[in-house]
């Protein structure tokens, strides 16, 4: 017998809406896949705090999937917020605001959990002959996640993330290259500090925007090293609105993509891979098979 599910991913870039019907097997059929970049994660980075503008943005797009939602007459609804939320100061007053206002089962998970979901859900398919690893790469954070079929062996959430870093870095349209320069080095050396040198992994899936837009410009499964950096320059070398109009890159997600295809390729570099198969089996499937355990809700304290 399944249930179906609705599980809303509240990231720092885009707010996503998976509904599923779940089987007691663990099998998955998606009903209905929405992604609307709100950019959650605004400022965030500078000010500590979520940006009433981007609450506003999220609230709305909410206010469409509570709809749906309901149209698809789900068991149950879930929403986990990530590394913008864990980082604001008003991060648990909009936790229970989504809950309270839309009802749905809200929880703000740490990274190690978000690490864990991250890879559940494109490895539940696959068997690999050896560990595989998970990149993640999300608007204020990057989980890296390396396991096989029995037992994750590693795992990190850094705070990397392609609105993070854009605010931080490319203040110029186009990027000057200086500023991409710092960017990466910002970006390596987090890696550097954080994952180890020999992680032994024969295979890596990348989920996300990042990823699954890089496939989508340059129509491909397999994302390679030297195809990545030729469409880095690409991107790098165009003001924003003539970003927005290339083939295959959601428009909304073109003031972030810059960023997000250099943190894929310093990824790859930490881990030690030259490709990566992008997926769009993620953190929103990993929550669909295990969501029972966000069923009830975490004690509210007072104070």
């Amino acid at each position: 017998m399944s249930r179906r599910v609705a599980v809303v991913d509240l990231g720092s870039n885009s707010t996503r809406l998976l509904i599923a019907d779940v089987g007691a097997d663990g099998s998955l059929i998606e009903r209905e896949r929405r992604s609307i970049v709100t950019r959650l994660g605004q400022e965030v980075d500078t000010s500590g705090r979520l940006a009433d503008e981007a609450m506003e943005r999220v609230f709305a797009v909410l206010t469409e999937y509570r709809r749906a939602i309901d149209a698809h007459r789900v068991d149950a609804s879930i929403a986990v917020l990530t590394s913008a939320v864990r980082d604001a100061a008003n991060g648990r007053w909009f936790t229970d605001a989504v809950r309270d206002r839309f009802g749905i089962a809200a929880h703000t998970i740490p990274g190690e959990e978000e690490a864990r979901l991250t890879f559940l859900g494109p490895t539940s398919e696959r068997h690999d002959p050896g560990p595989v690893a998970v990149i993640d790469i999300g608007g204020g954070s990057t989980e890296l996640v390396c396991g096989d079929e029995e037992v994750l062996r590693f795992h990190v959430s850094t705070q990397v993330g392609v609105v993070r870093h854009t605010e931080r870095h490319l203040h110029d349209d186009p990027p000057a290259p200086e500023q991409l320069r710092r960017l990466r080095d910002d970006v390596a050396a987090t890696f550097a500090d954080h994952v180890p040198n020999n992680l032994g992994v024969s295979a890596a899936v990348a989920v996300a925007g990042t990823a699954t837009q890089s496939a989508s410009m340059l129509g491909v499964d397999t994302l390679r090293r030297d195809d990545l950096e030729a469409l880095l320059q690409r991107l790098a070398a165009l003001p924003l609105e003539a970003r927005r109009r290339v083939p295959g890159l959601d428009p909304e997600r073109a003031p972030t993509m810059v960023a997000g295809v250099a943190i894929l390729l310093e990824a790859l570099a930490a881990i030690g891979l030259e490709s990566a198969e992008a997926s769009d089996h993620d953190i929103l499937r990993g929550v669909a098979l295990h969501h029972t355990a966000f069923l009830v809700p975490p004690p509210r304290f007072s104070g």
